[in-house]
């Protein structure tokens, strides 16, 4: 009985154990943060740029008809082979039909022909016998010949007639094809030009495909500043219509000012791995001076920046899982609530402004 009563205790403490840990797991602490962005970096020429797509594909029908329906929403990504729109194909199955039966008309008409030339040939062979031993009357054998050469032209014009209604089904089965509109790439429906029961003409855009997996961020660059930008200069470019900051990979210059600002249009090709960039964002475009890189010089609160004991200064960051840590930061001067960094944080880091009392090293958060 003894027994059983230390197993019933030892079971008892170890679920008021787990119980106490459990209670002692700290809540996440709610804190006050702020993204470095590009628009903190000193000394960066910035500017407002737009996105626009890469290339832009115009879909439309070959022949002219009512549209049916179409298949694709504005903003959908389609892939190149995927059915966009149907025109009404009872037009185009009517003249499939009769194409068809005029073939089938042609082929008959062959066959009564070859009958006919066969019939034709086989007189001209036995009259051909009689005729090279002179027994046959002249008149006969130019009837026989005469007859023969009848027929074979009968035969050579079904055999003609087959060949163009061949043709003309093609066509006609063609044209019922193209009543259905395929994607000849792959993209996102930019915006739909047509709606169904409107009547699309030949190459009439119903549909725009645009490729948005590279886009291209316009900006004006004045001309007094246009020469110290070239292909590979660095840039950050920010959209905070979807709080996301990106690096620019190649600039594109144009070679033409305007003839009022006196500026010339860039483009700056951006990965756009996730589709999030859509033509028509604006984006907050910084140049970074002197080929200098994208880490490095941001200017933050100056209550952000703490000191360790032993003299090293550091500011709270928080990684992709909430988890709170200390990384350290070189600064430089002060202006006003602000102060410079010059080494320790890079684009797009989110470092805790307020709260940071209560953290240590791995501490989850909320903000």
């Amino acid at each position: 009985m003894k027994k059983y009563l230390f197993l019933l205790l030892a079971v008892l403490a170890v679920i008021s154990c787990s119980e106490n840990k459990k209670v002692e797991q700290k809540a996440p602490i709610r804190v006050e943060t702020l993204v470095v962005s590009p628009g903190m970096i000193d000394n960066a020429q910035t500017y407002v740029g737009i996105v626009e797509e890469r290339e832009a594909t115009a879909v439309s029908f070959t022949s002219m008809g009512v549209v049916k329906r179409i298949l694709v929403k504005e903003g959908q990504m389609v892939r190149r082979g995927q059915l966009l729109a149907e025109m009404d194909p009872s037009t185009s199955s009517n003249t499939v039909e009769v194409a068809h039966a005029s073939l089938d008309q042609a082929k008959d008409m062959v066959k009564q022909a070859e009958a006919t030339y066969n019939q034709a040939k086989d007189a001209y062979d036995r009259m051909k016998l009689l005729h090279d031993n002179g027994s046959l009357p002249e008149v006969k054998w130019i009837e026989a010949e005469t007859r023969l050469a009848q027929a074979t032209s009968a035969l050579n014009t079904a055999r003609s007639s087959v060949v163009s209604a061949t043709a003309t089904e093609k066509i006609a089965r063609k044209g019922l094809a193209d009543t259905r509109l395929f994607a000849p790439v792959s993209g996102v429906i930019g915006k739909k030009q047509l709606v169904a029961g409107e009547t699309a003409l030949p190459s009439q855009a119903v549909v725009n495909i645009l490729d948005i997996s590279t886009v291209k961020v316009k900006v004006a660059v004045p001309e007094s500043e246009i020469g110290g930008i070239n292909a590979g200069t660095p840039t950050v470019i920010r959209v905070d219509a979807i709080d996301r900051t990106y690096r620019g990979a190649r600039i594109e210059k144009g070679v033409q000012a305007d003839a009022l600002t006196h500026t010339y249009d860039i483009r700056i090709n951006v990965v756009n791995r996730d589709y999030k960039l859509l033509p028509g964002m604006v984006a907050n475009v910084s140049f970074m001076p002197n080929g200098s890189q994208v880490v490095g010089r941001m200017s933050i609160p100056v209550t952000s920046v703490q000191k360790k004991s032993d003299g090293t200064l550091f500011v709270w960051t928080v990684d992709k899982n909430n988890a709170a840590h200390r990384t350290r930061v070189s600064i430089g001067a002060t202006h006003g609530n602000y102060v410079t960094v010059v080494d320790g944080l890079g684009v797009d880091q989110r470092i805790v402004t307020e709260g940071y009392q209560k953290l240590s090293e791995g501490t989850k958060v909320v903000y």
